[in-house]
This record gives structure tokens, C-alpha cells and sequence, in this order.
């Protein structure tokens, strides 16, 4: 595990704040808002409170203020400020603006309370889809260009999957199923551990008033067939981010279709960029594709099509 992250260059500012580099000179110069050192041969790093600084700039600029008021004001006027304006903001970038500013704190109180604010306002649903994963896309590609440390990532992540678990427990606590009513089990394959997609459908699943059965990561295949003992039709779920690769794909799926498929009424649902590796001409039955949720929930749940 890396050392969390404590310089930054203007190019990582660039890429966190989305302000151009450029710009982020103009306002070094102009108004002082940031103080980077400067390396032995000269080129800027900018600390830790320095991209604090910032973000919380940033959000304010985004947010209507002008570049000049907002460098008059004091070092803790400016929080404060941030603080308000984004718990009252309805725009999904100022929320996610808001949710980097805690990762970069590591800010629970942060977190919670923006989170909270959203939701008020909108279902758990707008927030995963319109906040959460923008969010993680962002980090994502901010982590994999060292702009941000893998502490940061995991801080957030965990704290995004303590929602969907909070919001799970509830749903499976009121629900109520009928006998009749189609089972989705939902897990992801060998070597698999990216489980955000996978948490967010069985959330997503159980809303609609469905059972589902939740599994969890690294499953071999084998180990699936203990669920005919208990049931005969099953709706399998899974999220494909990594894994299979590109090499292993097309047998994994023929030898799932094999076991689990083909000598039942159960069929394989798959989520996730790893789909496409997939040789859809030679997809087995009994197996689909979805590259969105809202095609899912249309074909599933908006149609009585389990007559």
C-alpha cells in the first residue's frame, strides 16, 4: 500500500479541481490563493493543504462566486461557506465536488452530512446513479494517474458501500415475497472483487420487491449448484469488471451455461465493461447482456412478463 499522498504537481490539481492548469497559475499570481514550493530544479508541488484549498475554491467558483471575492475572503470564512453551499445544492457536481473534498479530509462528517442533504431531496436510486458512480469514475481514473493515493480511493469506496448495505438492510427487513415470485442470485466470479455494481443491483433488486439471494465476490462456478437444492429457477446476477479476461471469457461462460443453465429454467444475467469481450455471436442461450440498469429494470420489472 502506498504512503497516503502529500504533493501534488499542477497537472494532479488539474485533473481533481478540473480547473486548467493555466488558470490555476492565473490565480496563484494574481489573488495568492495557492503557495506551491518549488523542487530543486524548479517545478512546482503543491502540499496536501494546498488541494484543500483548492477544492473548496473551486466549489465556490462553480457555484457562481467570482474568482476575486472569493480570494477576499478569510481562511475560515471559506469552509464554512463550502460547508453551506453544498448541503443546499441541488447540482450533482457540486455533490461530487463535496464528496472529493471529504475524501481528501477524510472527512466522515463530510460525507455523511452531503449525503444525507441529497437524500432528502431524492431517492437512494438518483444518488448512486447521478452522484455515486460519476464519483468513482473520477477517482478512478484519478487513481490510476497517481493524481490520488489507493487510501483515498478505499476511504470513499467503503463509505459508499455502508449506504448501499444500510439501505439493503432495510429493504430486506420490510419486504414481503410471494411463493410464485422469480429468485435472483447475485455474485461475482472467480478472482472478482470489484463489488460495487453487484451491492447497488441487489439493492436495486429488492426494491422492486423481489427476493434475491447475495453471494458476494470470488464464487466459483461449481459452488453455484448448491442453490438448486433449494430452489429449481433462478435468475443468476453478476458484474463483470476485470474478470474473466479477455482469454477465459468465452469458456467460463459455455461452462456456466453447461452446469447451471442448460438443464434448468434459470438463466445468466451480465453486467459490466468486461462484457465486452464477449463473442455475441456465440453467446450460449439462457444468457444476456445488459450495458445499462435502466434496460434492466425495463424488461424485468416494468413489464408483467412472469405470467
Amino acid at each position: 500500500m502506498k504512503r497516503i499522498k502529500s504533493t501534488f504537481s499542477i497537472k494532479n490539481l488539474e485533473n481533481i479541481s478540473g480547473i486548467k492548469a493555466h488558470t490555476l497559475r492565473i490565480w496563484e499570481k494574481r489573488y495568492n490563493l495557492l503557495e506551491p514550493e518549488r523542487t530543486d530544479t524548479n517545478i512546482r508541488r503543491y502540499s496536501l493543504e494546498s488541494l484543500k484549498t483548492l477544492l473548496n475554491v473551486t466549489l465556490l467558483y462553480n457555484h457562481g462566486f467570482k474568482i476575486s471575492k472569493i480570494a477576499s475572503l478569510s481562511n475560515d470564512e471559506i469552509p464554512d461557506l463550502v460547508r453551506n453551499i453544498a448541503l443546499k445544492s441541488n447540482s450533482e457536481q457540486v455533490s461530487i465536488n463535496a464528496f472529493k473534498l471529504a475524501m481528501i479530509n477524510f472527512d466522515c462528517e463530510l460525507f455523511d452530512n452531503n449525503y444525507d442533504e441529497i437524500l432528502n431531496h431524492h431517492n437512494f436510486e438518483y444518488v448512486f446513479i447521478d452522484i455515486f458512480m460519476p464519483l468513482m469514475k473520477e477517482l478512478g481514473i484519478l487513481w490510476q494517474t497517481g493524481a490520488i493515493s489507493p487510501t483515498h480511493e478505499h476511504f470513499i469506496t467503503n463509505l459508499v458501500k455502508q449506504k448501499i448495505h444500510v439501505q439493503t438492510e432495510q429493504l430486506q427487513r420490510s419486504n414481503t415475497y410471494q411463493e410464485d415470485q422469480p429468485i435472483f442470485a447475485l455474485f461475482l466470479p472467480e478472482n472478482e472483487i470489484h463489488e460495487l455494481g453487484i451491492l447497488y443491483l441487489n439493492y436495486l433488486i429488492l426494491s422492486k420487491g423481489y427476493r434475491t439471494i447475495f453471494l458476494g465476490q470470488s464464487l466459483q462456478t461449481s459452488s453455484l449448484e448448491t442453490l438448486f437444492t433449494y430452489n429449481s429457477k433462478f435468475n443468476f446476477v453478476t458484474y463483470l469488471t476485470v474478470e474473466p479476461n479477455k482469454d477465459d471469457i468465452m469458456p467460463y461462460l459455455n461452462d456456466f451455461h453447461e452446469k447451471l443453465l442448460a438443464q434448468t429454467n434459470s438463466k445468466l444475467i451480465i453486467f459490466g465493461p468486461q462484457q465486452l469481450e464477449i463473442d455475441t455471436d456465440n453467446l450460449p442461450n439462457k444468457i444476456e447482456l445488459y450495458r445499462s440498469v435502466e434496460s434492466f429494470v425495463t424488461n424485468y420489472f416494468n413489464q408483467n412478463i412472469f405470467v
